[in-house]
């Protein structure tokens, strides 16, 4: 409550009388009176007025805000509405005479109930896209908006969007719209009960065959073969969901197959080749063109698939642990057809994204048997970014058992059926809702108390909608994505009926409390260079142990895995920015950089050296293990992978995950190899100015995947992002 400059009597009476009354906000839900929220709705009328605050302007905000505190505290003994609050406060301003003050406040009041309305409103927003409106067609940076079927889909998420906000339990809408938190996805979820990200069980339905539309498809008799059908898998579980599609340990699913494709020219040799010496040199070189030319297919294939989305399905190869000729060859196979590029111009792959494991023992250490595979990860990752790295004991102890990430980097934990199987393929996540902690931190004012008091409040608004996420999920039927229920990909084959809950129950699927900005928060209360203060890390652990605890206690609750996940905020680290920009202004080292720092992750600015920036970063992991992964940025690399080499074993026994950001882009006119220069009008080359896309390759990492900025335009803050980190690579 505000302390006030009055007659001391009265204002405690008053203040004693407002202490127990309950604020009806617009979506039904019970508040405690906070008259701060009217004083700052003033002060910052005023301040647009004006432009500046000086003493005797607080001093008269603070006596109308009085005013109103009595007349409430007279009218009001238990709830009083909010629109109620609005007229008194309205009316206190006529009475004053404060004309100005009270046609902005009026003004400010009318575009906020506008803007609420614009949300559900299907016309409005259709309106946006056939503007070609930046934050609708550009949302996401790997769907290109001037395709037919990715423009009938952002017309269809419009109407999802619409229709999913009237859906969501009013309290959650209300905070979504405001920029409280984000709840992901609304263009397909909760319109339509799908799910989130998955691990697709490839092993079991390559082995067991599966239907897809009119087709029953067999088991593969040939590595070719068992590869088209990824694809086409691939495919269908992206058009099924809405997020990433994840292969676990890809070298050893298809490594069965490799080797029917062995024994049949081993066959052949025996029939056409005199001499048995011969016989076994001869089909490894033909299984091993034919692994190699495999994996080419695939990797096209990804990369010239639409969903029906009219995206390229998210889709992650995770690979690296197999020890047996077959499965060495399919590793490589993968890493040298990423190194050689796709068409004449050998451009960036984009997708799959590729996740390599690192293992002690295996091929971390020269005398590692498999060392010689890691030689050839860290050429691709220094030509083509990829692969990210996994470090196979720290995911152990990080998520309880190893597996690939789902989509970019969504971790399961470990988890066992009720034979005491370890079981990771086939499970999936049923979405994530986002916190946005700078704002909190900033409507906390530097009061550490009342930073604590609001998360909390904000937190049981992200339990309501993540409970929400998944009653609603519960309620699809195996017929609505039969690849999903009934052929295979979720491990398990429901009939038409069958209830799905079977397979996300029992903490068998993730549900996610997703997060954005630490290093804001903290400098909000310790200012921009706390990353040495012990203080400010420790106020930060602090936050990340309490939304773990939180989320472990929902699930004791509920059943779900709740898992805590840093959010890749490639276009919420604008939302939010933005959002928090019209609430607060522009705030030093907050919203004046026009985005928000993703997750942990040291403030890029700073231009850490990799180890500074892992050493600093391995403390949150544990927290976060429902989702997380480490960049690190540097120069040019092509020409010393050594230096690469060295990071990645620093790395081994501090962080689970870790990407790469070095500049691989290239000019095809005058040849230039390196880092491009970003501009308001996209990425140009700094040698001869080029940045016409069919003549320029550009690849940035746009959050756990690669993307294409000079052909999908990026949301601005992400831009800003990304254009932070190029200047301090440099």
């Amino acid at each position: 409550m505000l302390q006030l400059d009055a007659n001391p009597q009265n204002t405690n009476q008053h203040h004693s009388a407002l202490e127990n009354l309950q604020t009806v906000k617009r979506d039904g839900r019970l508040v405690p009176f906070d008259d701060e929220k009217i004083y700052d709705a003033l002060l910052k009328a005023e301040k647009k007025i004006r432009g500046t605050i000086d003493p005797v302007t607080h001093k008269r905000i603070q006596n109308i805000v009085q005013r109103v505190d009595q007349e409430i505290a007279e009218r009001f003994e238990k709830n009083v509405k909010i629109y109620e609050i609005q007229n008194i406060v309205e009316h206190t301003l006529l009475e004053q005479g404060e004309y100005d003050l009270a046609e902005e406040y009026i003004n400010y009041r009318t575009r906020r109930d506008f803007s609420r309305s614009k949300a559900t409103d299907i016309n409005f927003t259709i309106g946006q896209l056939l503007e070609k409106d930046q934050s609708v067609v550009n949302e996401n940076a790997n769907k290109d908006a001037n395709v037919f079927n990715t423009q009938r889909d952002l017309t269809a998420g419009i109407v999802g969007k619409s229709i999913g906000l009237k859906m969501l339990p009013p309290h959650v809408a209300n905070a979504h719209q405001k920029g409280d938190i984000h709840y992901h996805d609304l263009d397909y979820h909760p319109y339509t009960p799908m799910t989130n990200c998955c691990l697709i069980n490839f092993k079991g339905m390559l082995q067991d065959g599966f239907k897809i539309g009119n087709a029953e498809v067999e088991s593969p008799k040939s590595i070719q073969t068992a590869a088209a059908q990824v694809s086409q898998i691939i495919a269908n579980v992206a058009s099924s969901q809405y997020g990433g599609c994840s292969a676990d340990r890809i070298d050893e699913v298809l490594a069965p197959y490799a080797e029917l494709n062995y024994q049949k020219h081993y066959r052949d040799a025996k029939a056409w080749i005199e001499n048995p010496d011969k016989w076994e040199e001869f089909a490894k070189n033909k299984t091993q063109k034919d692994i190699f030319d495999a994996m080419q297919s695939l990797e096209y294939e990804i990369n010239t698939l639409f969903t029906s989305n009219g995206q390229t399905p998210f889709t992650t190869f995770g690979f690296g642990l197999g020890t047996s000729w077959f499965e060495r060859e399919i590793q490589k196979a993968i890493l040298q057809n990423r190194i050689n590029g796709l068409g004449s111009e050998k451009r960036t792959a984009i997708f799959p994204k590729l996740v390599f494991t690192l293992k002690r023992g295996l091929n971390l250490a020269p005398t590692d048997p498999n060392y010689d595979v890691k030689q050839l990860a860290l050429e691709c990752a220094t030509k083509r970014m990829y692969p990210d790295i996994l470090s196979y004991d720290k995911i152990v102890q990080l998520t309880g058992s190893f597996k690939a990430p789902m989509g970019c980097r969504s971790f399961l934990q470990g988890w066992w059926n009720e034979k005491g199987e370890e079981v990771n393929s086939g499970r999936m996540n049923l979405g994530v809702v986002t916190l946005n902690l700078p704002r909190i931190a900033m409507e906390s004012k530097g009061d550490v108390d009342k930073f604590w008091s609001i998360l909390e409040d904000r937190l049981q608004i992200v339990k309501d909608a993540l409970v929400y996420r998944v009653k609603r999920v519960k309620e699809a039927m195996p017929e609505n994505a039969p690849i999903l229920y009934m052929n295979g990909a979720f491990g398990e084959r429901l009939g038409a009926k069958d209830n799905v809950d079977q397979l996300f129950k029992n903490r068998r699927a993730t549900v996610s409390l997703g997060y954005i900005g630490l290093y804001e928060v903290a400098t909000e209360f310790f200012g921009g260079e706390w990353e040495n203060n012990p203080l400010a890390k420790e106020f930060t652990l602090t936050i990340m142990k309490s939304l773990k605890a939180h989320a472990d206690a929902w699930g004791d609750e509920y059943g779900y895995h709740f898992s805590v996940y840093s959010t890749p905020s490639e276009s919420l680290t604008d939302r939010f920015c933005r959002l928090d920009t019209q609430k607060f202004g522009l705030v030093k080292d907050i919203t004046d950089k026009e985005y928000y720092t993703n997750s942990f992750h040291y403030d890029v600015r700073k231009n850490p050296t990799p180890f500074e920036k892992l050493e600093f970063e391995k403390d949150y992991a544990p927290y976060t293990s429902g989702g997380f992964i480490h960049y690190c940025e540097y120069p040019v690399l092509q020409q010393n992978p050594k230096a690469l080499e060295a990071v990645w074993d620093f790395a081994y026994d501090r962080i689970g995950y870790l990407g790469t950001n070095t500049p691989i882009d290239k000019c095809y006119a005058c040849g230039f190899e390196g880092d491009f220069t970003p501009t308001e009008r996209g990425f140009e080359c700094p040698n001869c100015g080029n940045h016409d896309p069919k003549s320029c390759d550009v690849v940035k990492r746009t959050c756990g995947y690669l993307g294409n900025p000079q052909q999908r335009p990026m949301v601005h803050g992400r831009h800003k992002e990304i254009s932070a980190r190029v200047k301090h690579m440099k």
